[in-house]
């Protein structure tokens, strides 16, 4: 028996919207120091690591454009008072690019060649596909060069220079020191009483992935909220019983 964390409550909603809202803006500081106020900032991806970037980015002053595939993000992220248009006309208009969808190729040749002079490339998506790197190599008239520490920039015809962070890797990471602890602590002790629910059911469960029990969720964002100073009402035995009564 196994436990899927990665899709528990206190991992994808706090790890990947909070963790995401602070620790993007680091890695993006920390390579380039620019100043995102007053830039375009096209956040590609509407899931709870592109709300998070999209809120961060809007806290600094950009104007964010979103891109998704899916209308009920889009819908989400109107509603949130953004933006929402198809990559293809996104790339026109974007600064600075934020790729968070967990696909590949979300930024290939046909958006590169449109992109604005000296537009930032960036990733916090979990793996290097996002942006296509052989698409972004193939259009570079030059010999990629180090623009500054961990910004790879590449020359096309028209003399425009994009410039990828982190090699296209999570930009938190590559860039940055990635999630504050005051967050990853939520992640780490969830996966703690994940392990801790298999040990004490060994032999009770079968050999299947399972979902973290909620319970153990509650558990832990009870436990975060005491440590932080704060707490949370008690259902009485009557309001208990009102709400499950058939």
């Amino acid at each position: 028996p196994a436990i899927n964390v990665n899709d528990s409550v206190t991992k994808s909603k706090f790890d990947n919207l909070y963790g995401c809202r602070e620790s993007l803006v680091d890695g993006i500081k920390r390579a380039t120091d620019v100043m995102i106020a007053g830039k375009v900032v096209v956040v590609c991806g509407y899931g709870d690591v592109g709300k998070g970037c999209a809120r961060s980015m809007r806290s600094y002053g950009a104007r964010v454009i979103v891109t998704e595939i899916d209308p009920i993000k889009g819908i989400e992220a109107v509603f949130d008072g953004f933006e929402t248009l198809p990559m293809a006309e996104a790339a026109a208009k974007g600064d600075i690019f934020i790729t968070v969808t967990g696909c590949k190729d979300v930024i290939r040749k046909e958006h590169m060649e449109v992109m604005k002079d000296g537009v930032l490339l960036a990733n916090a998506g979990h793996f290097d596909v996002e942006i296509n790197k052989p698409d972004l190599a193939a259009l570079s008239v030059k010999p990629p060069f180090e623009a500054r520490k961990n910004i790879t920039a590449y020359t096309l015809a028209n003399g425009h220079q994009l410039n990828l962070l982190g090699e296209g890797r999570l930009v938190n990471l590559a860039c940055g020191d990635g999630h504050p602890t005051e967050v990853m602590d939520l992640s780490f002790a969830m996966q703690f009483l994940a392990m801790r629910h298999l040990l004490e059911n060994k032999g009770r469960l079968e050999n299947k992935l399972y979902v973290l029990p909620a319970e153990l969720d509650q558990e832990v964002a009870g436990i975060k909220l005491k440590a932080m100073g704060f707490d949370v009402d008690i259902l009485t035995p009557e309001q208990d019983a009102y709400l499950h009564q058939a």
